[in-house]
């Protein structure tokens, strides 16, 4: 969830650093064609078309499995296999601008994900659902275009808990019984909980035909937890957590010469689970961590769309204690996968 909301800095990124040409210029700066009347000529404004309307979809691919206890990677036994995690995530979403600096969204995730489990309940489990939809608005706190080039976006949207939080697999427990056990808080496609999200966008261009831009978001969820056992029997940890997320963003974009619409980004990128959510308690199981990346990536603009590439690699993978460890004094050993990187993909159109 946290991951989302990019879109409206993508046409800011891709049109830095390639000015666009004036139709009534030839490209030596020449008027073409024969002379016209003023009040016969055809204005931009009658020939540009309104596009109020924006549909983006988003691919996110993560598979991991190397474990981490805090910064610590967890060495698998030899005789066990390794614990997999696979995530397919898509991302549909819809703007509709009303006014220059005013728009509305809505977003729709489809997930598919997939554990092998080598602890009990030991299993493979899948689990196929829509995601926890988004509705909201978001604003530009500067009418655009602006006189600098820069603006800042803030955004707002209600999440609402229409994902299955819930799943289930077949799977052999401690005593190699088959029984029908929970999946993994990490592949459920929704948390159960309604939440509110929050972001911010903002760029600035900066010399050599570059821009510096900047997004993040944080998802709060006042809910303590979901009802749905963890297969866990530890003391306050039996029940799964509705954790809040947070994603932070940030880097150089550059216009690349002589390709128009082409942007290459470079920058960082952090994302994670805080131990204590701001709103509301904290109790049940949850795997509080962050992973710090690299996050190089391009844009291009062609043909009316926009796509997009990024493929963060991880730096830092930190596990950290959740509230149930803290108050029971100890940690309970319980490690949590990390991907070494991520695909995020994009292609968006207005209309």
């Amino acid at each position: 969830m946290a991951a989302r909301g990019s879109a409206p800095v993508l046409g800011a990124l891709c049109l830095s650093g390639h000015p666009k040409p004036n139709p009534e210029k030839g490209t030596s700066g020449d008027e073409i064609g024969p002379p016209v009347a003023d009040e016969d000529r055809v204005t931009p404004g009658e020939v540009r078309k309104s596009q109020p309307w924006a549909i983006s979809f988003g691919y996110r691919f993560a598979p991991s499995s190397r474990a981490f206890l805090g910064t610590i990677e967890q060495v698998q036994p030899p005789n066990r296999p390794p614990l997999e995690n696979i995530i397919h995530l898509l991302d549909i979403s819809i703007e509709r601008q009303l006014t220059k600096r005013f728009s509305v969204t809505a977003s729709l995730p489809i997930q598919y994900g997939y554990r092998n489990q080598t602890y009990a309940p030991v299993g493979e489990f899948r689990v196929n659902s829509i995601g926890d939809m988004t509705v909201g608005g978001r604003t530009w706190l500067f009418r655009p275009p602006t006189e600098s080039g820069a603006n800042v976006a803030v955004g707002m949207s209600l999440k609402l808990p229409t994902g299955k939080y819930d799943a289930t697999g077949i799977a052999k427990n401690a005593r190699g019984q088959t029984v029908l056990a929970p999946a993994d808080q990490s592949i459920q496609a929704g948390d159960g909980g309604t939440g509110l999200a929050v972001d911010i966008q903002a760029y600035r261009p900066i010399w050599f035909k570059s821009m510096v831009y900047f997004t993040g978001s944080y998802l709060f969820n006042p809910r303590d937890t979901n009802g749905v056992s963890s297969g866990r029997l530890r003391f306050r940890e039996t029940i799964n957590s509705v954790p809040d997320q947070y994603l932070a963003r940030g880097g150089i974009a550059r216009a690349v010469p002589r390709i128009p619409g082409l942007v290459v980004t470079f920058g960082g990128r952090i994302e994670g689970v805080p131990v204590r959510d701001l709103l509301g308690e904290s109790n049940g199981f949850r795997r509080p961590g962050y992973q710090i990346s690299g996050d190089p990536g391009f844009l291009y603009a062609r043909w009316g769309y926009v796509f997009s590439c990024s493929v963060p690699w991880a730096i830092e993978r930190n596990l950290r204690r959740s509230v149930p460890e803290i108050a029971n004094g100890f940690r309970d050993g319980d490690s949590a996968t990390f991907p070494d990187y991520i695909l995020i993909l994009g292609i968006s159109r207005r209309f």
